[in-house]
């Protein structure tokens, strides 16, 4: 099993800045894919970014040019800075991961517990 758990989510003014990280822990033989997603309160949950084991990223297009994602594959983990925050980005931050527990079992989607954003105008 992986476990991600999440930080560095709280309450902040518009215009402010958040760097949240994701640690994943347990039995993990890889980690491929990580990325965050937000869901807002009555909407679905949406991608803000993701980042292969090899860089590749790939971001919403509401969220490029604000939010940088990175990972520390050495550490297991994942980091979002969000900048310029709004109001509408208001949400629960969750991490999530498409990894392998052992050398020949089935990668699978893990997610962490989410960390609450909350930006005041």
């Amino acid at each position: 099993q992986v476990h991600l758990v999440e930080s560095g989510g709280g309450l902040v003014q518009a215009g402010g800045s958040l760097r949240l990280s994701c640690v994943a822990s347990g039995t993990i033989f890889s980690l491929n894919s990580m990325g965050w997603y937000r869901q807002a309160p009555g909407k679905q949950r949406e991608l803000v970014a993701d980042i292969t084991s090899g860089g590749s990223i790939n971001y919403s297009d509401s969220m490029k040019g604000r939010f940088t994602i990175s990972r520390d594959n050495a550490k297991n983990t994942l980091y979002l800075q969000m900048n310029s925050l709004k109001p509408e980005d208001t949400a629960v931050y969750y991490c999530n991961a498409y990894a392998t527990s052992s050398r020949f079992g089935a990668s699978r989607n893990y997610w962490g517990q989410g960390t609450q954003v909350t930006v005041s105008s």
